[in-house]
């Protein structure tokens, strides 16, 4: 395990360097973009009859549990590193927009996308089960803002569009999670539960991750303005994030929800009411180094993912198909809700352009991944799994990379907002 941690963390820093050195991209699509081009010299070094490096690099990634390892460790210590910096009066002012996509938008999300797979897949010769193209819908639905909220601040976004981005992918994420984890429930019982079952299933992940994280974020921050020490303070947060996950899985209630909860109340309480000015200063950089390490490990093992799917040109085709589609629904998706919003009072905090820049910058990343590889095994799943590595890996290249001039195009007057970091 050591070795294999090792040999990982070893590759993933050297792609970092060379990605800064030479590349100059934007460090997690720089990152996930050098990764694959090296999956892609493998692969092609192993048509050429020297397989050697196509097979240690496949033997390296079949022992990570890409799965395990996002949605029980990654995830959580993200969101938390995120919600740590969201200012709560910021959430308030904008909380209809993002409560409406991380709510609605999800559900709205999820059937769309799964409507048109049914039939579009059947277009290719692939017949499949409704329940799996709903839980493609479900797993396809998170946003993952990582790589490009950097970008929208050193473009001039307008602040509640960050705010909107921000708040959106912390709830959305853990909202798509309970939704696949009902519909997965659902998959194995073999039959459909009654609407009674469904929402106690809602009820116990989503409503019990929001009070266990409540629970945990206030006993820790009692913790932390009874005592003046920023070493025990910053180890009280990293045993928060990692001992909350664990114990939000074996309660089986929402770990995200549970963590970006906790995020919070450690942020804006435990920031302004139990912190000195030094131990705001080391918990800020020890999460930020953490959310950047993780960060370049995770979109490293997705451009790694390559080595282990079997894909075909008809894979690539129907991925691009479904990928419109799921651009489409989250169109179909924010443009009543932005137009409901910018009738009421709240109209005055939509800017313009709101839509396309929202539209274009819902990135889908590593979660997505991470959740198809936990559907049962079998023809199905693997086929869930290509489509989601490709619209992934096309969704964070394509719209990464231009979501940026898309926002100097729709704002050219207006100043950046920092040096581009995450949060």
């Amino acid at each position: 395990m050591l070795d294999l941690a090792a040999s990982f963390i070893v590759f993933t820093t050297l792609i970092t360097y060379f990605n800064y050195r030479f590349i100059r991209l934007p460090p997690t699509i720089g990152i996930m973009a050098t990764a694959l081009v090296f999956s892609a010299l493998a692969l092609g070094l192993s048509e050429l009859g020297l397989p050697i490096l196509r097979e240690e690099s496949r033997e390296l990634i079949r022992q990570i549990d890409f799965s395990a390892v996002l949605m029980t460790w990654f995830l959580p210590a993200l969101l938390f590193a995120g919600a740590l910096h969201v200012d709560l009066s910021d959430l308030r002012s904008y909380k209809w927009p993002i409560g409406l996509l991380a709510t609605a938008g999800v559900l709205v999300s999820t059937a769309a996308v799964a409507l048109l797979a049914y039939y579009g897949l059947a277009l290719f010769g692939w017949q499949v089960d409704f329940i799996y193209c709903l839980l493609f819908g479900a797993l396809i639905a998170p946003t993952d803002p990582i790589a490009v909220l950097g970008i929208l601040k050193s473009a001039g976004a307008p602040k509640p569009l960050a705010t909107t981005i921000v708040g959106e992918s912390l709830f959305n994420d853990g909202t798509a999670v309970v939704l696949f984890a009902i519909l997965l429930s659902i998959l194995s019982l073999g039959e459909t539960p009654s609407a009674a079952s469904i929402a106690g299933m809602f009820l116990h992940e989503a409503v019990g991750g929001v009070l266990f994280g409540a629970l945990l974020g206030y006993a820790v921050y009692l913790m932390m303005r009874s005592i003046d020490q920023y070493q025990v303070e910053v180890m009280l947060s990293l045993a928060l994030v990692l001992g909350g996950a664990a114990l939000a899985n074996h309660l089986h209630v929402s770990a995200p929800l549970a963590l970006v909860v906790a995020g919070l109340i450690i942020g804006n309480q435990g920031r302004s009411l139990a912190m000195s000015d030094e131990t705001r200063l080391y918990l800020d950089r020890f999460w930020e180094l953490v959310d950047e390490i993780l960060n370049a490990l995770l979109f490293a093992l997705i451009g790694l993912e390559l080595l282990l799917l079997p894909l075909t040109w008809l894979h690539i085709a129907a991925a691009l198909l479904l990928g419109l589609a799921v651009l489409g629904s989250r169109l179909l998706t924010l443009a009543p809700v932005i137009g409901l919003l910018r009738r009421s009072r709240w109209g005055r905090q939509i800017p313009p352009g709101t839509v396309r820049i929202l539209t274009w910058g819902g990135l889908r990343g590593g979660i997505s991944v991470a959740l198809a590889l936990s559907l049962p095994a079998g023809e199905q799943r693997d086929l869930l799994l290509a489509l989601t590595y490709v619209i992934v890996l096309v969704s964070i290249l394509a719209q990464g990379l231009s979501i940026g001039p898309l926002v100097k195009r729709i704002y050219p007057n207006r100043p950046a907002q920092g040096n581009g970091s995450a949060h």
